[in-house]
């Protein structure tokens, strides 16, 4: 039936009878139809003018519904509906049998073909059974009224399909007026018949019947057809009886001619229109015949291509897609590349490409032997193509070339483009067709497509449809690259918005997690963040900007540079939440998020947070392993405006772990969100060997539920604290002589610590520090603090207000050299106002131990 890749042509069968009742049957070769030129069959055709025993066949296939998915051209003449108007109907409206065909007259009773039919419909099985619902393969006989009011005979076999595909039952059937004749010797007798099954090996010629039987489905698949002709050949091939022990297989004839008879008689016409310049009168028809069919037959290719590429939006596997629909039944090698930028996702310059251009080859398609072209042209190979080649005028022009054989000479050229790899042995003697995958006037890239020297060379209507095939193709492919390209873009932006946290920041541990929304788009507006504070603390924050898209992210790279700057004036969570509310209002109507903000005191072991109508989050308890939604104001949207906002004070334990979420996390449509929160609770409370397994363990319980859609932020800290002994403070007096005690003060605890390595910088900075707050002062002592953590932390608390800022010394200037000696010395520092005053730090990197 199929080998290999290759569709098998089949012509069509013919029955023959003779007066003296010998039957045999004889399969149709080439154009010896066995019937005179002109002659045709058809529903209705007078039987005098019919050959005998020609049964041209109609094919019908219903789907899982009821509903007619294929539609032949037979059932077209014989029922009467044209292929549009059948296609997606309800098949028991489109076959009108008005009653069961009633035994002829005079027929003896126990006679066993008749009566044929005991129910409405086609037979006694297939009326009730047009929805695909048949189990066995059934035949029958019935009459049907045609479209001009004539009862029409009609033969029918029913077989029910199985198997991946939509379709459920296969209806053959067959006008059998023209198999009634009159007998010389009596002319009343009527030829008596009966549809049957058996199986093809019960028949002389047994391979030959069955390698044709793919043609019974011309306008499916080879996949398709191939599943289906397997059953028909398990079922039972259908055959007529004549009696109990004559039985004579049916094969289709379809009124026009098959490929193999289209070939013939298009060598004829070329050899007579090269003999006389015109086409002789007894070949018109058949040129039209043959001009109708091959037009017909391209523009099913070309509706099946189409329907079988651009299935996504995905580049790599749109290629694939195009590549394999037209091998092996338009070619037997498709090449296809495509411009680096648009492997890659980037944008090109305008303008045709050049000898420099690099064109990527993407995929290869054949029908040779497996390795054949995959060692010397591989997938993944880039080249550019000179220009003397037919690759670089097809992308230059954006024309199709058509190269009818390649000669030894082109071979050769073509060849010299791949180093150390001899091609010639493929290409040469093959017809080739290069077509130009473009879109928008843009040229994308181009497919080469060949055939073995034995097949019928490429020819002006073979470029006509290879560059609707191309056409075609440049569209699916330019809408996946331009698919890949926004995606490319939006998941720029989106990774260039969202932090890059480190894990240990003083006092605790952080990991975090984002998903790209799942069906409304990649891109969201869900952030997380962390930001240093004074006094070894760090703010978390998370965040959701409502909506999707490009104008949601754009916002949340707004709102989350806001944050991070007014976090750095370390405000309140509640000052800074009613900060964020008056620029959102600001920057538009529709700035709308929901925000949570929490600041965590490693020293004083202790959360401060503030919440903008944010899903709560969850404290995990280290001492018991309990997990709890915090209750904190709920609060309204930032942007809403004229709301206030209030924070909530949280006493932590080392080893606490905190977890902030978006509501994509815990939301599904049709569920309470109450059912989310408790699945978040619990998962974020089981054990874990580190932060990123219990952030993981988070995201397989909750997102495996199916039904989300958008994107997710996930924050983790593990609260870890900074021990007493890890802290040292010291209040000194608003006197110059102050600043040699914070000098001894520094130097012994860095000896006390182990850290004696570190002691004259920091000596030499406490010292800076010391003497501008007391200098600068107001009437509240100086308070000196060292913390020991991740870097050594020392900080200088004064009530003044104004910020020092780092000046730049001249010569001669006694003043503003002391910052300049912090800023060259320490790992960081900074300032920032407090709610007395303001604190001036540095860090000191800790040495390795």
């Amino acid at each position: 039936m199929v080998s290999g890749r290759r569709r098998t042509v089949v012509t069509g069968a013919q029955i023959l009878h003779s007066r003296g009742g010998e039957r045999a049957w004889a399969m149709d070769r080439g154009t010896d139809r066995g019937e005179p030129a002109g002659h045709r069959t058809g529903s209705g055709a007078p039987a005098g003018r019919v050959p005998a025993g020609r049964v041209p066949l109609a094919v019908v296939v219903v789907d899982r519904e009821g509903l007619v998915s294929h539609w032949s051209s037979g059932a077209r003449r014989l029922f009467g509906s044209a292929k549009e108007s059948a296609i997606g109907r309800p098949a028991a409206d489109l076959l009108p049998v008005s009653g069961a065909l009633p035994e002829d007259p005079g027929a003896p009773e126990d006679t066993p073909y008749g009566p044929y039919g005991t129910s409405e419909g086609l037979g006694p099985d297939l009326g009730s059974s047009l929805d695909g619902g048949l189990s066995y393969p059934a035949a029958g006989r019935a009459r049907i009224s045609a479209s001009d009011g004539a009862r029409v005979d009609v033969l029918w076999w029913a077989y029910p399909l199985v198997g991946p595909g939509a379709e459920r039952l296969l209806v053959l059937a067959a006008d059998a007026t023209a198999l009634h004749r009159a007998d010389a010797r009596d002319d009343t007798s009527v030829e008596r018949i009966a549809p049957a099954f058996a199986l093809h090996t019960d028949f002389p010629g047994a391979d030959e019947l069955a390698r044709r039987l793919p043609e019974i489905l011309p306008s499916m698949s080879v996949g398709e057809s191939a599943r289906i002709v397997g059953q028909v050949l398990e079922l039972g091939y259908p055959v007529l009886e004549f009696s109990q022990n004559e039985r004579v297989p049916v094969t289709p004839d379809w009124g026009v001619p098959r490929r193999a008879e289209r070939r013939a008689r298009r060598e004829r016409l070329a050899r007579a229109v090269a003999a006389g310049g015109t086409v002789p009168e007894e070949l018109r028809d058949e040129a039209e015949d043959l001009e109708y069919a091959a037009v017909r037959e391209r523009l099913e290719f070309l509706n099946e291509v189409s329907g079988r590429i651009g299935t996504s939006l995905d580049l790599a596997r749109t290629v694939v897609e195009v590549s394999k629909a037209v091998v092996p039944r338009f070619t037997d090698v498709a090449g296809t590349y495509l411009r680096e930028q648009v492997v890659a996702g980037e944008g090109f310059p305008d303008g045709v490409p050049d000898t420099t251009t690099l064109w990527h080859r993407v995929a290869l398609e054949h029908t040779d032997e497996p390795g054949r072209w995959d060692d010397v042209v591989p997938v993944g190979e880039a080249m550019p193509f000179p220009a003397h080649t037919p690759f670089f005028q097809c992308m230059t022009t954006g024309e199709p070339v058509l190269v009818p054989r390649i000669s030894e000479q082109l071979g050769h050229a073509i060849a010299s483009q791949f180093e150390k790899r001899d091609i010639r042995p493929l290409i040469t003697g093959r017809s080739m067709l290069v077509v130009p995958l473009k879109a928008r006037q843009v040229v994308l890239g181009f497919m080469i497509l060949l055939r073995h020297p034995e097949r019928a060379e490429f020819n002006d209507m073979d470029r006509v449809t290879g560059a609707e095939l191309a056409a075609r193709a440049g569209l699916v492919l330019d809408n996946a690259r331009m698919y890949t390209y926004q995606e490319s873009v939006a998941e720029t932006l989106q990774d260039s918005m969202l932090p890059h946290i480190p894990p240990h920041m003083a006092g605790c541990d952080i990991a975090t997690r984002y998903l790209p929304g799942t069906l409304l788009g990649r891109v969201g507006g869900d952030w997380f963040d962390s930001v240093k504070l004074p006094g070894a603390r760090t703010a978390f924050v998370v965040g959701d900007v409502m909506g999707h898209g490009l104008n949601s992210a754009a916002m949340m790279g707004q709102l989350r540079t806001a944050v991070q700057t007014m976090a750095a004036l370390d405000l309140p969570p509640a000052q800074l939440l009613r900060n964020l509310d008056d620029l959102a209002q600001r920057l538009g109507d529709s700035y709308l998020a929901t925000c949570l903000y929490a600041v965590y005191d490693p020293v004083a072991s202790e959360l401060r947070i503030g919440n903008a109508g944010h899903i709560p989050p969850v404290l995990v308890r280290a001492d018991d392993g309990r997990s709890e939604l915090l209750d904190l104001p709920t609060g309204a949207p930032i942007g809403v405006g004229g709301v206030p906002f209030e924070e909530v004070r949280v006493r932590v334990r080392p080893g606490d772990r905190l977890v902030m979420c978006t509501d994509g996390l815990v939301e599904v449509r049709g569920e309470d969100i109450g059912v989310g929160l408790a699945t978040l609770c619990e998962s974020a409370a089981h054990p874990a060997a580190s932060m990123d397994d219990a952030c993981d363990t988070i995201i397989r319980a909750l997102n495996t539920r199916g039904g989300r859609k958008d994107d997710v932020a996930l924050l983790m800290a593990r609260l870890t604290g900074i021990e007493p002994d890890d802290v040292a403070a010291w209040r000194l007096a608003r006197e110059p002589a102050e600043v040699g005690r914070a000098r001894t003060a520094v130097r012994e605890q860095l000896h006390t610590w182990g850290l004696a390595g570190l002691a004259d910088n920091a000596e030499l900075m406490v010292s800076e520090l010391v003497t501008n707050a007391v200098r600068h002062s107001g009437r509240r002592p100086v308070e000196l603090r060292l913390v020991r953590a991740d870097t050594l932390l020392c900080e200088v608390d004064d009530d003044g207000h104004d910020l020092p800022t780092l000046l730049s010394a001249g010569p001669d200037d006694e003043a503003g050299r002391g910052l300049r000696v912090v800023s060259t010395l320490a790992r960081e520092w900074g300032a920032s106002r407090t709610s007395e005053g303001k604190t001036v730090w540095f860090e000191l990197t800790l040495p390795r131990r």
